[in-house]
């Protein structure tokens, strides 16, 4: 039931989004294990993402990735977080700012798929699913290969 919820509100909630805030703000997370990342899969878009999600009040960028790692992949940091760097999803979300952190240490507490994210693993950097988000590809590149950084998600 509230997978169906979140589905019909979610769409809703763009648009409104969009008329009533002049930015928004999110985080995400390259979780990186070996020559694995961490990618999850919304119940209610297509596609491969890194962990993340929006900043709420009164958090910060960091505090955010951290939460969204925790609730979307069962990702618990046992060391600090890099800021990778501040991009824009002008393209995706008009006024969308989105920080992304890397996370090399960390441990994962039990978790299992809700309403929100339907799947969560790691997967080869090399080797990531057709359907992977290319924001995420971008960042993956810049990270674990040396790419360098661009300015939008």
């Amino acid at each position: 039931m509230k997978r169906l919820i979140y589905g019909i509100l979610r769409p809703v909630h763009k648009p409104v989004a969009r008329l009533t805030r002049g930015m928004t703000l999110g985080s995400r997370v390259v979780a990186v294990q070996g020559n694995e990342v961490m990618l999850v899969k919304q119940s209610y878009a297509p596609g491969w993402i890194l962990p993340g999600g929006g900043v709420e009040r009164g958090e910060t960028f960091l505090d955010a990735a951290i939460r969204e790692a925790r609730e979307e992949a069962g990702l618990v940091p046992t060391g600090p977080l890099q800021l990778h760097g501040i991009f824009s999803n002008e393209a995706v979300f008009r006024g969308d700012h989105v920080a992304c952190f890397v996370m090399r240490e960390f441990s994962r507490a039990a978790w299992a798929p809700d309403f929100e994210i339907s799947d969560a693993r790691f997967f080869q950097a090399k080797r990531l699913p057709e359907d992977t988000n290319e924001g995420s590809r971008r960042r993956i590149a810049e990270i674990l290969d040396g790419v360098p950084l661009t300015s939008h998600w």
